[in-house]
């Protein structure tokens, strides 16, 4: 199966889950994935997936023209948004090798749906795709996303083979008091998208000195509904319980709580926030962290490599996790 077989395959799987996408937003495993929330996390690949998108990104690969022997990459999915796991799924059938996956519990049915339809297409898929139900055997090399604890775990385990292995992240917006209420909007849908659990989630803000947090809290009205879903709204009672009792300052909207806090990670429903009064040093600040950051969200040209507000959730498949070329350690490989 040659490099343009494969395009056209992934580029038929992106208009069929499109015309077909009630069979994604009708499975309810998990109480997290809303259909509203599916729905958005499969449009967002079917647009990948158009034929324009991915040969922009794999044109910059010309080793994909030479077709080589497979290679079994062993890939742990994680399971925090819907369908999180697709791009290293994609990436390692489109270099041409074979996908061996252990698949979150949280996430099997819907990347299981996307594997069936992926067949469905092209049946010589079928080959090239293993899912293992109970631990990872039978590969080569290994790509791994999980916590910073099952990260250690996997370093154990995988360490003798070529891998990527990735640890926890957060994004963070920086905020200049120079932004439209348009814009703070759509940092609102970075925030809350997927109810703030992933990595692309902005859970950190920068805010100049004497920023008012009424800005904040004003143009993220829009999504105020979140606080009607069940496991959202314990986290967000909880966690508010949490800081009355122990005397903690905060500030909420009666579904958002901000405090500040030099950390990046924050709860579920809470979102820290630091004041600056120099951009430079907020700059160094990120470049220091650089390893424990996914996407920094500000107005264009304020933060070099920056993300626009709004466009968190929607990476384009040259966008890789960590920063790191996923593709490029696949063609990479050399076993012996």
């Amino acid at each position: 199966m040659n490099i343009e077989k494969r395009i056209n395959a992934f580029v038929k799987l992106g208009e069929k889950i499109t015309s077909e996408i009630e069979q994604f937003t009708t499975i309810t495993a998990n109480q997290w994935f809303t259909p509203e929330n599916i729905n958005f996390a499969v449009r967002q690949i079917a647009i990948a997936l158009k034929q324009k998108n991915i040969v922009s990104w794999t044109n910059n690969y010309p080793d994909l023209k030479q077709e080589k022997a497979p290679i079994k990459i062993g890939v742990i999915t994680a399971g925090n948004i819907p369908l999180v796991g697709f791009h290293d799924f994609l990436t390692v059938l489109i270099s041409g090798n074979i996908f061996v996956g252990k698949l979150s519990s949280k996430d099997d049915k819907l990347m299981n749906l996307l594997i069936k339809m992926l067949i469905e297409i092209e049946p010589e898929f079928k080959n090239r795709i293993s899912i293992k139900e109970d631990k990872l055997s039978d590969f080569e090399a290994v790509i791994a996303t999980g916590s910073n604890n099952s990260a250690k775990y996997f370093e154990y385990y995988f360490g003798k083979y070529p891998n990527i292995i990735r640890k926890n992240r957060n994004s963070v917006a920086v905020i200049t008091g120079n932004e439209t209420k348009e814009e703070l909007t759509l940092l609102a849908n970075d925030i809350f998208m997927y109810f703030g659990l992933g990595c692309r989630n902005v859970s950190k803000l920068f805010l100049p000195e004497n920023y008012d947090l009424a800005n904040i809290f004003e143009n993220s009205l829009h999504i105020q509904d979140v606080r009607n879903h069940n496991k959202y709204a314990n986290n967000y009672d909880y966690n508010r319980a949490v800081y009355l009792m122990n005397q903690v300052k905060f500030w909420d909207n009666g579904f958002m709580i901000l405090r500040e806090d030099i950390n990046y990670a924050s709860p579920v429903s809470v979102v820290y926030f630091e004041h600056y009064s120099k951009l430079e040093a907020v700059k160094q600040r990120l470049l220091f962290d650089s390893e424990k950051i996914q996407c920094i969200v500000s107005q264009k040209n304020v933060i070099e490599n920056s993300i626009y507000f709004g466009e968190t959730q929607s990476p384009e498949l040259w966008d890789y996790a960590d920063n790191v070329d996923t593709m490029k350690f696949l063609l990479n490989l050399n076993l012996k």
